[in-house]
């Protein structure tokens, strides 16, 4: 008899955002409905109306997206049903959707919390403009070195080690243009600078923090029921004490998703399902550890398979 591998499941972030997100789950889930309708009520948003017909301009503002996203992965988590997972972890924004999966926020507060933390960022990238890109090929020291090296042109630091040989930096303009020509200079396979509206993940994002810590303070968190992995720090974590820090220092430090994963499959987990729009953790899932099973909900359709 097979033992059932165990189930963790994952929350994806930004840039898993797309013009018609989550109508198939509205029209045909009255829980599913109901969630993202109470959405639209608690931050006064039409949140629905831009997640099905956008325009793609307004989805991908940062204070649209985040929230979108995060309803878009909280609906389908609840309408999954069946046992509760393992463990749980999100990518960037997607923590906060980890951590209502864990039983640590709820679900208003947690909506309010991220369409704060849109506007803290998009206001950041605004005050202090800065850019991110994609380097393929160097290793984790070698980044590192690289932006050590491209720092006297600017701040520029790591912001995602997403998985092996693909890693995002971000910082200033100039910081991460200097960067993209030393990688490229070094051989990288692949140099590409991202569409985004701020540095997310660097010392740009500052201008946000104070105002996320005052909301992280006033909001309840209580210890999650299982363990959420961090990206701070890539480890297990339960303890209310402790997300509420995490999560207020996640805003400048990088995402160690590749180590993240590697961490959860150390410690049991063997079938991935990513919750939320898209398919881009289950691809950086298949390249850090490709012998785990994975799989993603995205669609109504998904949760009948």
């Amino acid at each position: 008899m097979e033992i059932p591998a165990v189930r963790a499941c994952v929350f994806p972030g930004q840039g898993s955002q797309y013009v018609g997100m989550a109508r198939d789950v509205y029209e045909a889930d009255p829980a599913s409905r109901a969630l993202l309708e109470s959405a639209d009520r608690i931050l006064g948003v039409p949140l629905t109306r831009i997640c099905f017909n956008g325009p793609d301009d307004e989805l991908r503002q940062t204070k649209n997206t985040q929230p979108a996203i995060f309803v878009h992965s909280v609906a389908l988590f609840r309408a999954m049903g069946g046992p509760p997972p393992a463990m749980v972890a999100g990518h960037s924004l997607g923590e906060y959707s980890a951590l209502v999966a864990a039983g640590a926020l709820t679900f208003e507060d947690a909506l309010r919390l991220v369409r704060l933390r849109g506007e803290l960022m998009q206001r950041a990238g605004e005050e202090r403009k800065g850019t991110m890109a994609a380097l393929v090929g160097p290793d984790p020291d070698a980044v590192e070195e690289i932006c050590r090296e491209a720092s006297a042109a600017g701040v520029v630091q790591p912001a995602n080690f997403n998985s092996p040989g693909q890693i995002v930096i971000s910082g200033s303009v100039e910081g991460v243009h200097r960067a993209m020509a030393i990688a490229k200079a070094g051989g990288a396979k692949l140099v590409k600078e991202l569409v985004v509206s701020g540095a997310f993940h660097s010392p740009l994002m500052e201008g946000a923090r104070d105002g996320l810590r005052e909301a992280l303070a006033t909001t309840a968190i209580l210890d999650a029921a299982i363990p959420v992995y961090a990206n701070v720090t890539a480890e297990p974590v339960t303890r209310a004490d402790a997300l509420r820090d995490l999560l207020h220092r996640q805003l400048t430090s990088p995402v160690r998703w590749e180590q993240t994963i590697r961490n959860m499959v150390r410690d049991g987990a063997g079938e991935f399902i990513e919750v939320g729009p898209g398919k881009v953790l289950q691809g950086l899932i298949k390249r850090t550890e490709p012998a785990v099973r994975g799989r993603g909900i995205d669609k109504w359709t998904d949760l009948r398979t």
